[in-house]
Order: structure tokens, then sequence, then C-alpha cells
């Protein structure tokens, strides 16, 4: 935002991401039961022009989940099925030799993958090899695809939607770090509640499909990720993402001991780049054109679970990154910023 944050245009922008964020969130309700945290945390992302990583048991509809948001905001969707025996080639596209019928003259054309869309579900990511894994890298960090010498711009917006099971792991090939870093958000899609499962049920022996409606297109969406961006963040807001990034870290000056026991590796600069958009996002979403240390709080377990590596010591006496990144926020009072040592 470049006028002064009390500004009228300002205000009735952020109400208006509000009630996108809100009616988009209705639409996808129309399909998914329950789920409100995940259905949050993922629209946080999209709207924050980030990938996100949902992790979930099979079972709990986190296709169906980014199909149903495809649909809401009317951007080209494609599905790519991890497996084994997926090739780069099918991720980016390939040169195929054409024959012109007129002339008879051979020549090669570029088919475009399924990774030149808009919104990109990366079904079971976990099930590829390193191989086909890392034909996302470039396109998820540089919003581009190098092939043949050959660079080529992917459509705006472009954001990777991708889902993995925690607990089958044979036949899998977990993510490397490198790939994970680049996921603004790791979302963990837990079981229904009680009430929540029944009304599953009830719904899928219905006849009456669910329609889902368009509340926004492209270019309204790449305009409030504009908005986003334009938050201003106060020092002390800052300075909370800072604290909370540097206290991840064992080889740290003055790291707490819980950290030095149970971690291995800490989050590096792009969590609290991440930790800055996405709680800006989140400001917008409660109607403020700043940024309050709440927003940072309250996005921190999605931005830093995946980037945060416990060691053996964790393993062993049981304790989860969870509860490491919980009692990391406990360290940094929030007035000032700085680690509670």
């Amino acid at each position: 935002m470049t006028t002064p944050t009390g500004d009228e245009g300002d205000l009735a922008a952020a109400k208006r991401f509000g009630e996108v964020f809100q009616a988009v969130k209705q639409q996808i309700a129309r399909v998914i039961v329950g789920q409100e945290r995940v259905v949050d945390e993922m629209l946080l992302a999209v709207f924050s022009g980030g990938h996100c990583l949902l992790q979930g048991v099979p079972g709990l509809a986190k296709t169906l989940l980014v199909q149903t948001l495809a649909r809401a905001v009317d951007l080209s969707f494609s599905r790519i099925q991890f497996t084994p025996d997926l090739m780069p080639s099918d991720v980016t596209g390939t040169d195929i030799l054409q024959e012109d019928p007129e002339t008879g003259r051979r020549r090669f054309e570029f088919a475009r993958g399924p990774v030149f869309t808009n919104v990109l579900l990366a079904d079971e990511v976990n099930r590829a090899p390193p191989k086909t894994q890392a034909a996302l890298l470039q396109a998820m960090q540089e919003r581009q695809v190098t092939l043949g010498g050959r660079t080529l711009d992917l459509p705006e917006p472009f954001f990777v939607l991708a889902t993995q099971n925690p607990i089958e792991q044979e036949g899998t090939y977990p993510l490397p770090e490198a790939q994970l870093d680049r996921f603004m958000f790791m979302v963990l899609v837990g079981y229904p509640t009680h009430e929540e499962e029944l009304q599953i049920y009830q719904r899928s022996s219905s006849m009456t499909p669910a329609v889902v409606e368009r509340v926004i297109g492209q270019d309204e969406l790449l305009r409030l990720q504009r908005l986003v961006r334009g938050v201003p963040v106060g020092d002390t807001a800052m300075q909370f993402a800072l604290a909370v990034v540097r206290a991840t870290r064992p080889a740290e000056a003055g790291a707490s001991d819980f950290v030095r026991h149970w971690i291995n590796w800490g989050a590096g600069p792009r969590a609290g780049q991440f930790l800055i958009t996405a709680a800006k996002a989140r400001a917008l979403v409660h109607g403020r054109l700043h940024v309050m240390i709440d927003d940072i709080a309250a996005v921190a377990p999605a931005v830093l679970r995946h980037r945060v590596i416990p060691n053996f010591n964790a393993d062993a006496e049981g304790v989860t990154i969870e509860q490491i990144i919980h009692k990391i926020l406990l360290l940094i009072p929030r007035g000032t910023g700085e680690r509670l040592l």
C-alpha cells in the first residue's frame, strides 16, 4: 500500500479482502465438512502467493479440498498423480516430433506439461523419485521452467498444493529439505469430529451434488496478492518474527538448552519471510492494515513444522515438533521481540 494506513481506499480494500476470503470459505464448506483450520491455512497460503503441503492419512478429502478451491477461484487446474514411474517430462512437458502435412518436413514442437497451470495439485507428491520431485523446484521458486535451453514463464498466479500421507512409508521418497522449504505452509489434516463425520456420511449418501460457485477470478486474486505484499509491518512485529526463527537454531549463540537438546537443524531466512507474508494476509482477513505479533504467532506452526528438524533425543523422549514450536513461541516476550533465555 502506497497510501497511509488510515486511508479510506485501503480500508475498503482490506474489507474486500476479508469478504472474498470468507466467500471462498463458504463455497468450500458446501463440499468439505469441518476442517476450518485447514481451510484457513490453505487460503492464507494461496492469498499470500505461496505453496502449501497438505499432510494427512488417506480419506480426509485433501484432494477434494484442492479441487473445490480451484472451482471457487475460477483458475486453470491440473492434477498430477505422483507415482514411482513418473518422469520429469510428465510434469514439465517435452519436445514432440511433428510432421507438417503440407511440406512433409519434420520439426520438434514443445508440448506443455501439466505444470503450466494456475493451480497444480501434486497428489501424493512423496511417491515419485527425487528426479521427478526436482522437476518442481524451479517452478515453485521462480515460476519458470527451463527445458532444452529455453526458459518459459508459468501463468500467474501459480501455486502448488501438494498432498502426502504421513503413515505409509513403503514405496515413498521423503521430500528433501530444499523442496520442503519452498512450501510456505505444511498443513496437518486431522480426523473430523463425531458430528462432522456423521454429516459427511449424510452428504455422501445424498443424491444432490453440491454446487460450487465462482467467487473471484485470476485478475482479482492477483490484485489481492499484491495487496498482501503492501501491508506494513512494524518494527516490533518484524523483530518478533526474527526472534522466533533464530530461536529454532541450536548453533545460535545463546540458544536455549531444549533447542540444543531436541533440534538438529533450525529454520532458515525463508521461514521468516513466509512468517511475515502470511501474517500480513491474516491481518487483512481480520480487517486490519497492520501486522500484530498474534498474527505471526498464529501462522508460526504451519511455517515452521517442516523446517525445524528434531533429533534422536526428541524422538526417544516422545517430544513432537508441535510441542517444540509451542515452547519456542513461549520464549519470546511479545512486547519486545527479544528472546527470553
